[in-house]
């Protein structure tokens, strides 16, 4: 599932998020959400949500 609509991104939901350093690079970083940051119903580019660890990125893949 991809991470452009808020309705599927829920607190605790697994993920894999991209951080704006890492944009270029692709690089994905696997966490759990702590905070929804995005307040509109769907982003293009991903929500943006602050982990459980604190990292803030845009979510790109939704994990079962």
């Amino acid at each position: 599932m991809d991470g452009n609509n808020r309705a599927n991104i829920t607190r605790g939901t697994h993920v894999l998020i991209v951080q704006k350093q890492d944009q270029r690079a692709e690089k994905l970083t696997e966490g759990v959400v702590k905070d929804i940051l995005t307040n509109s119903p769907a982003h293009p580019h991903g929500i943006k949500v602050r982990l459980e660890s604190g990292i803030v990125g845009r979510v790109k893949r939704i994990l079962p």
